[in-house]
């Protein structure tokens, strides 16, 4: 892992009135929670890790945000079609639907359940960036996990990971601890879509929070891992890619959201 890495939050959430760092809060009654992320700067990637996490380098969120407390889940997607902004109920694999995250969609619908949350909240939602995911999920911590460099028993849900789920199907949302930042299953349980077109690196990647745009966007970015695969596809560092035409069992999103 990286052995001097910088992280430190500044400033404070954009007006006195607003929501400050920590705070919990949704736009509507079946909305994605949020929970608010100061600014600050830290290093992201890994020069330890595999060559997608290379080179190590230090990334700044200059503005605070919020993203979403969870995945975004089965009953939300729901909410979705009932309004008529997302066209299909996905296949829940058998598993149930309710609080489990929302699975087998492909990026296009993503897309769209994002702007019809938009359009129904009048509140600038999209997905993060993958610097503000990495940011998000680190949540001040420079180790493997958010909680420390081994996987440990229970934490998460992945293959060997030790829980009930593992390698057999997603948890419910919030099944596990929270991250120092109030951010829930950043490791394991689902893939989540990120904004960012794909690039094998992070040569030429730019140092503020925007998602990267250029590159291979037929190709998305996913991050956090999922309960099928190992843990060593959980770490924070850790960072894939996937078409955007695929849907699966392992793959969801969180949202994310300026705040005005």
């Amino acid at each position: 892992m990286l052995a001097a890495a910088l992280f430190f939050c500044v400033g404070s959430v954009a007006k006195a009135e607003g929501p400050g760092p920590g705070a919990v809060f949704h736009d509507c009654v079946d909305c994605p929670e949020l929970v608010v992320i100061a600014p600050g700067v830290f290093v992201m990637g890994d020069d330890a890790g595999g060559p997608g996490e290379k080179p190590a380098h230090q990334a700044s969120v200059s503005k605070a945000f919020a993203i979403g407390r969870f995945e975004v889940t089965f009953d939300q997607w729901l909410a979705c079609i009932e309004a008529r902004g997302c066209d299909r109920l996905p296949d829940d694999h058998g598993w149930g639907r309710g609080r489990r995250p929302v699975i087998n969609v492909t990026y296009a619908e993503i897309r769209s359940y994002v702007a019809w949350l938009a359009a129904r909240t009048g509140k600038p939602y999209r997905l993060p960036s993958e610097v503000e995911w990495e940011y998000a999920a680190r949540a001040g911590t420079t180790s493997a996990y958010w909680w420390g460099d081994a996987v440990g028993d229970a934490r998460a849900n992945c293959r060997d990971c030790g829980s009930v789920w593992s390698g057999k199907r997603s948890a419910p949302v919030g099944s596990f601890a929270p991250n120092p930042w109030g951010v829930f299953d950043t490791a394991g349980n689902v893939w989540e879509w990120v904004a960012d077109c794909w690039n094998p690196d992070y040569a030429g990647a730019p140092a503020n929070s925007a998602a990267r745009i250029t590159g291979d966007c037929g190709h998305r970015v996913m991050r956090g891992g999922s309960w099928y695969y190992f843990s060593k596809l959980s770490r924070s560092a850790y960072r894939f890619r996937n078409h955007v035409q695929v849907k699966s069992y392992t793959i969801g999103f969180r949202v994310a959201r300026d705040l005005e």
